[in-house]
């Protein structure tokens, strides 16, 4: 595979790890908050996190006019720590979580795609970054 940039984006949710990590992982809590914008919606979330395990995202624009799955297949697992994939286009993800003081701290780094800028992109993974804090913090 080519090279590929790199893009990191990162937040830290004022709850604990077990809590960041089971709000991260559960289909139920998935569909609450994985979206960049209020017109977007998650009807549809399957997530089986182990090594070898795949997740399928259903991410929609709530007016029906575009829609796609967004999906993967785990490589590294550890629970309260790491998660490793790979989306179905090849490129990958690495996500850190790190407890300090009851605060939790998530680096998600991933392979940019070629279609859209690079700014775009990370706009859009931390849209949804900052969505999954606030869930999680109101929660």
């Amino acid at each position: 595979m080519e090279n590929r940039t790199s893009i990191t984006v990162e937040t830290t949710v004022n709850t604990p790890v077990e809590k960041v990590w089971q709000y991260w992982s559960a289909p139920e809590h998935i569909t609450k908050w994985t979206f960049a914008s209020g017109d977007w919606h998650v009807p549809y979330a399957d997530n089986d996190l182990k090594t070898g395990g795949k997740f399928k995202t259903t991410m929609a624009a709530k007016d029906g006019s575009e829609g796609f799955d967004f999906e993967g297949t785990y490589s590294a697992v550890e629970e309260n720590k790491l998660i490793e994939y790979n989306m179905a286009d090849g490129r990958q993800v690495k996500i850190t979580f790190e407890e300090n003081d009851g605060k939790t701290r998530i680096v998600e780094t991933f392979d940019a795609e070629e279609q859209n800028s690079v700014e775009m992109q990370k706009n859009g993974w931390q849209s949804i970054l900052d969505n999954f804090k606030k869930y999680t913090e109101e929660n």
